[in-house]
């Protein structure tokens, strides 16, 4: 259904006229030659590519807590049994049975008679301690993606300066087939910890890339907005796919299952890329990049960067913490952890489409600013809920934060590039996904831990302020100056 999603679309926007440049006359292979290289289906790779990267991205998170338990267990699947209060009788987690010699210390935990325990407690795993433990485990295990990518973007960027959009696009594409694979055949804590630093060289390689191309295809800032609303499109729909894909798969089919999926997904969207795209053919950037430093000297995009962190560190934080809260409160069962944030992605899809041409009528630094504002009220909305369906509303509205930021910023940063240096975009995408990069590793690395100190309450009303605080800032981006009127200043 997500695939078929992006196709229609892609057809609605190939469709239109300022999209569709084939000329009229020309032999059947002239015709073909240009439709190849016109912008829809430059669009339509992108959007494919960025889909491939965040279903992957998105899978693994949710099922994290659950592959890691079953792990320490040695066992796959198993049968859980946990107490329920108002039952004199033991209930099953899943239908598989259990070897009992298999079963560590930690395990025998939730084993519990329900004649042993008193007041109303609600069915849920036992082994509290060990979830607790295992909210650092999953936290450096997702954080370890976001850190490889930080070191690996700033090289990218330079790499595209010397070699093109085309090439570094179809390299990352290429190694997340590879990651893919090790996450479907890996059983061990430490090659998961490789197969998800894989995926993060191979995200640099394809988000960097993907971006730059379309500012550059795009020199029209409102089209630029627009295309780059409907290119994130393909990352709300993987977010919005992968979990619960990933979570069914894995409780009814395996854990290999939905990452043979991903991978067979990466090496059609490969073929895809040697057909409209021109991997093997290098051609450096005209336009003279501008230097790093300058550019993160730069207060208008250090704020926009900035905004972007925090906005991941938000959904890093939620995603690592949140399984775990869910699994130790609401005892909710694997596929209910991948669906968690499902409104949140359901709305920030939305907000993707609806927003695109409307940030640019009332202002990109205005939706930012909303967009912030609606984040902090929404994380610390999260700890009221008391089952899935009081998680609806706060996720609804995250979702709603996360579209009007996102669909504002990443435009908002070319157009300071065009507007106070040059037109070479690798370096500013570098840096925005490095500002990601950083709100993602420090999310699940310092939230699990955090969590574990504070508890889950405490950690979303922290989250709350720090973005309700940063907010007035980003009125600076109201009206930057060109690079004309800061000399003359």
């Amino acid at each position: 259904m997500a695939v078929l999603f992006v196709l229609r679309h892609v057809y609605v926007y190939f469709r239109s006229s300022h999209f569709h440049n084939t000329m009229a006359g020309c032999s059947p292979c002239q015709s073909l030659k240009e439709k190849c290289k016109s912008r829809g289906l430059i669009l339509f790779v992108i959007t494919v590519v960025m889909f491939v990267d965040c279903i992957l991205f998105s899978i693994v998170a949710p099922i994290a807590p659950a592959i890691l338990f079953d792990t320490e267990f040695g066992i796959e699947n198993t049968t859980i049994t946990f107490h329920n209060a108002s039952s004199s009788s033991s209930v099953l987690l899943s239908n598989h049975s259990i070897n009992e010699n298999s079963i560590k210390e930690p395990y025998h935990d939730q084993i519990i008679n329900s004649t042993e325990s008193t007041g109303n407690q609600t069915d849920c795993y036992q082994a509290k301690e060990y979830l607790n433990e295992e909210n650092v485990r999953v936290g450096l295990l997702l954080a370890i993606k976001a850190i490889l990518q930080l070191v690996t973007n700033p090289i990218v960027g330079k790499l595209i300066n010397r070699t093109g959009y085309d090439a570094p696009l179809f390299w990352g594409t290429i190694i997340m087939f590879f990651s893919t694979i090790m996450f479907a055949f890996t059983s061990s804590y430490a090659f998961l910890c490789v197969a998800r630093g894989l995926q993060g060289i191979g995200s640099s390689f394809t988000t960097v890339s993907a971006m730059g191309m379309l500012a550059h295809v795009f020199p029209d800032d409102a089209e630029r907005g627009k295309a780059m609303g409907f290119a994130m499109s393909g990352v709300a729909i993987g977010l919005l796919a992968g979990p619960p894909f990933g979570s069914t798969m894995y409780e009814f089919i395996g854990k290999s299952s939905p990452f043979l999926v991903i991978a067979g997904l990466a090496l059609l969207d490969g073929a895809l890329q040697l057909f409209i795209l021109q991997p093997k053919k290098l051609t450096p950037i005209s336009v003279p990049a501008t230097p790093y430093r300058n550019l993160l000297m730069d207060p208008y995009i250090l704020v926009a960067a900035v905004a972007l962190c925090i906005c991941n560190l938000s959904y890093g934080i939620l995603e690592t913490t949140l399984p775990i809260r869910m699994m130790e409160t609401m005892c909710a069962p694997r596929y209910q952890l991948g669906l968690s944030l499902l409104p949140c992605v359901v709305a920030y899809l939305i907000c993707l489409n609806a927003f695109a041409g409307f940030s640019l009528k009332i202002g990109r630094w205005l939706c930012i600013l909303l967009g912030i504002i609606i984040q902090g009220i929404s994380v610390m909305l999260m700890p009221l809920a008391l089952n899935i369906y009081g998680l609806i509303g706060p996720s609804a509205a995250l979702g709603i934060g996360f579209g009007l930021m996102e669909t504002s910023v990443m435009p908002l940063m070319a157009q300071l590039v065009d507007l106070r240096h040059t037109s070479n975009y690798g370096g500013i995408y570098a840096i925005s996904d490095i500002a990601l990069c950083i709100g993602y590793a420090l999310g699940p690395s310092c939230g699990g831990a955090i969590a574990k100190v504070v508890e889950f309450e405490w950690l979303m009303i922290i989250l709350g302020i720090i973005n309700l605080v940063f907010a007035p800032v980003l009125i600076l981006l109201r009206n930057p100056p060109g690079k004309e009127e800061t000399k003359e200043n």
